[in-house]
């Protein structure tokens, strides 16, 4: 009878064992299909663009100013605008994050405003760009009075990466091991020290890559600067951090409302301007990151 009992359970054990690997082809095949299948919708509108686009992009193009003549126009001031507005969005962005990050996870992590401070973090990674921007309009435009300026653009854009920065800062932090900072401790270093020199150097390669992740929303973000009040149509390249400006998903967003063909070819030629400047930023933190990787190995 215990045998038989025992077969039983054996064989139900099979069965379950069986189920969950049919289980897990399915999932498998399925996350296949979805991989492939969006490779393929990327690949065709990439192929679309590169089509409209490629032909359109020469000297003139890169060098020029907008114009209502589209063998006229040209992208430069936006492109300007736009390196303008993510350098002063990280110079302003990260260090901030990454203190936050520190604070929150190594010096106020019982305390219950830290607490406080990391659950309403969370909440605003979940808010509306277009939040922000209202806020940016209300606060940093005319509060300040800075205006419809490059540097109330990237106050508003750091406000909304920083939930991004912090959080993927704190799991990087989170992922260090305790006993590098117990054998920083116990050989007598401060816990400032330890946080310099043994933890952060450590998490460094997971905060670049939160670092990555904050800069494709913050190149590709058109609602904040919107509402702030970036201009869609701007003929002169912008000088300075109070100067108005205009960046590249205005200008793209301009050219794609326009009825005539040439301006939707013009479209097309600004997205693969941005396309390209997207991955050179990415590229150069994935090789810090990489390097850092290494340094610390």
């Amino acid at each position: 009878m215990e045998t038989k009992n025992l077969l039983d359970s054996h064989q139900l054990i099979q069965a379950s064992i069986e189920r969950r690997k049919k289980v897990d082809r399915v999932f498998s095949a399925c996350s296949r299909l979805a991989s492939v299948l969006s490779i393929i919708i990327l690949a065709f509108f990439l192929g679309g663009t590169m089509s409209k686009g490629i032909g359109w992009i020469n000297w003139q193009f890169l060098t020029g100013s907008p114009s209502r003549f589209a063998d006229e126009a040209g992208v430069f001031p936006a492109l300007v605008g736009s390196l303008w507005l993510i350098i002063l969005t990280l110079m302003i962005a990260v260090p901030l994050g990454i203190a936050t990050a520190i604070y929150l996870e190594e010096y106020g992590k019982r305390s219950r405003f830290a607490q406080l401070v990391a659950i309403n973090i969370s909440n605003l990674a979940g808010v509306p760009s277009i939040i922000y921007g209202i806020l940016g309009l209300a606060f940093f435009v005319r509060i300040l009075m800075l205006g419809r300026s490059i540097l109330a653009g990237s106050l508003t854009m750091s406000l909304v990466i920083l939930p991004v920065i912090i959080i993927a800062s704190q799991e990087a932090l989170k992922s260090v091991p305790k006993s590098i900072r117990e054998a920083s401790l116990s050989l007598g270093a401060t816990k400032w020290q330890t946080v310099r020199h043994a933890v952060l150097p450590s998490a460094l390669p997971g905060i670049l890559t939160g670092i990555i992740l904050a800069l494709a929303r913050a190149i590709g973000e058109t609602a904040p600067l919107i509402t702030i009040g970036a201009l869609s149509f701007i003929a002169f390249v912008p000088r300075g951090p109070l100067d108005p400006f205009t960046v590249l998903p205005i200008q793209i967003y301009n050219w794609a409302s326009r009825p005539q063909k040439e301006f939707q070819n013009l479209a097309a030629a600004a997205i693969i301007v941005l396309l390209f400047l997207f991955l050179l930023f990415n590229a150069l933190a994935i090789i810090l990151r990489h390097r850092t990787s290494e340094r610390i190995r």
